[in-house]
């Protein structure tokens, strides 16, 4: 019969082994974005006819989103965002002005927890057709099937620290473990003898 060091050793041993687990997975589980079009930073002479960004994994296709603001604000998406394996495409709409562009973009990532970031490029020159003075009748519009997202939008998020959830399980499970073998070893401890132990 294992004795109790014994029994709490495998416990632990099984314990951090679930952890070391739970704890990498996490952590490589999310997509992340390997580069998009225009890179980050970049110049180009116009306005390009759409925008995207790669993937490590395939991002799901449902609630993807993405703005392309120029420096007045304007959002210049056309439609919705077309997810192909691991490319995530924006087309933007004609006529879009000279200046630095922000876009903000959001998608599901494989494991099903969105993510988001953002890039920048600048146009040197307006699209054809574009004009300074007057702006895109629509301009004001969000676009079909689009919600506006918060001005705010960081570099990178989880929308909730999944590790601290695993170590508090790991935790619990740890107590609850040693409670067991404590109970066990006292009730071990108080039955009188009846001759049969050593």
């Amino acid at each position: 019969m294992p004795s109790i060091r014994q029994l709490l050793t495998a416990v632990l041993g099984a314990i951090a082994l679930a952890a070391l687990l739970f704890a990498a997975g996490p952590a490589s589980a999310h997509d992340s974005a390997e580069g998009s079009s225009p890179a980050d930073g970049a110049t180009v002479a116009t306005p390009p006819a759409e925008v995207s960004v790669t993937f490590n994994q395939n991002p799901l296709g449902l609630g993807s989103q993405m703005r392309v603001n120029d420096p007045a604000g304007t959002d210049w998406a056309d439609g919705k965002v077309e997810i192909v394996d691991n490319v995530a495409t924006q087309k933007l709409r004609e006529g879009a002005p000279a200046g630095k562009y922000t876009v903000q973009w959001r998608v599901v990532s494989s494991d099903s927890h969105p993510i988001e970031g953002t890039f920048t490029f600048t146009a040197t020159a307006g699209a054809a057709g574009s004009t300074a003075a007057a702006p895109v009748p629509t301009a004001g519009t969000p676009q079909p099937g689009l919600t506006p997202a918060p001005e705010k939008a960081p570099e990178t998020s989880e929308p909730f620290p999944w590790s601290l959830v695993v170590f508090a399980a790991v935790a619990v499970g740890l107590l609850v473990a040693l409670g067991v073998l404590a109970r066990r070893k006292l009730g071990v401890d108080d039955e009188p003898a009846d001759g049969t132990g050593q």
